[in-house]
């Protein structure tokens, strides 16, 4: 049985950072640091850094005061932002930069006091925080899933409108919004090109490709991560069984029996010890060495809080 490696695959700029900043806070204050949400997710990352001393919460009440608490990932909602800042408390914010650009956008459209509309899915804490920059009652905020509640959407002034998109979606799925966006409201504005991130599309790309060889895919990557979740459903649209799994103990030794290659990716929220689990056990299942496939290579690092750098306070 073959085994071939998507390239690129797991960890982003992003969620390096993200980590990179609970990690730091804890070495540099110490236990228990607070968190809004699961700083990424992957179960397996959580469970780490709550064995280290990360307290993950949901509200700002959970916070005592003087503590130290970092926004997730997906990144808050001005009212969330607010109301941390009128506590005493020690702010770091791990929010993707990419997440920050597109909060940008409808921060803009609000102060304008422009419509806006964002293709995201409803209840991902990305589209919360996103949903949460517009504050205009002069416009409005506006949230579509699928070109059906694009035109079944009603608004205040068509030709004063712009959109924007989650960070995290599948590229085939949003263009196909976009284009019943620009049906629907020919005079729509939306930025440059899809505010899909770099490693989201990347890794479909490199999906895209290992679907192409492999009969069965697996998709190494949280049940709640959106990114990981988009990679499953791409292999599968392909025409292959493609499998979602939190580590190598979820794989049934049926999917692969029989089969003559396997593909292995990961979600840009998964760490490369989970992958390498999943070589292992496949391999106990009579899979050969692993074939790495050429993908784009990716050069992009965020870096994390200059309060938070261990290797500046080393230097002081």
């Amino acid at each position: 049985m073959r085994i071939l490696l998507a390239n690129p695959r797991g960890f982003c700029a992003g969620v390096d950072r993200a980590i990179s900043i609970v990690e730091n806070a804890l070495e540099i204050y110490g236990a228990p640091i607070y968190v809004r949400h699961e700083v990424v997710h992957n179960r397996y990352v959580v469970d780490s850094l709550r064995e280290r001393g990360a307290v993950f919460i949901e509200q700002i009440s959970e916070v005592p005061d003087g503590s130290i608490l970092i926004f997730s990932a997906h990144g808050v909602s001005q009212a969330v932002r607010n109301e941390a800042k009128n506590r005493e408390l020690t702010v770091f914010d791990a929010t993707c930069p990419l997440v920050t650009k597109v909060h940008m956008e409808v921060a803009r459209a609000s102060r304008r006091g422009e419509e806006a509309i964002l293709i995201g899915h409803a209840g991902h804490p990305e589209v919360e925080g996103t949903m949460g920059q517009y504050s205009n009652p002069q416009g409005g905020m506006y949230l579509v899933e699928s070109p059906e509640d694009v035109m079944a959407l009603e608004v205040k002034a068509p030709g004063r409108l712009s959109f924007m998109t989650q960070t995290t979606l599948s590229v085939d799925d949003t263009s196909d919004v976009i284009d019943a966006l620009r049906i629907r409201f020919p005079e729509i504005v939306g930025p440059r090109k899809d505010d899909i991130c770099y490693a989201t599309t990347n890794r479909q790309e490199a999906v895209r490709s290992l679907a192409l060889e492999a009969d069965v895919v697996l998709v190494v990557g949280s049940k709640n991560s959106s990114n990981s979740n988009r990679l499953a459903e791409l292999a599968r649209r392909m025409g292959k069984q493609a499998y979602l799994i939190d580590d190598a103990g979820d794989i049934q030794e049926a999917w692969v029996k029989g089969v003559s290659c396997v593909g292995v990716t990961a979600g840009a929220s998964a760490p490369d010890i989970l992958v390498q689990n999943v070589l292992q056990r496949l391999k106990a299942l009579g899979g050969e060495a692993a074939v790495e496939l050429t993908g784009r290579e990716e050069n992009i690092v965020f870096e994390v809080p200059k309060e938070l750098r261990l290797d500046v306070r080393e230097v002081k």
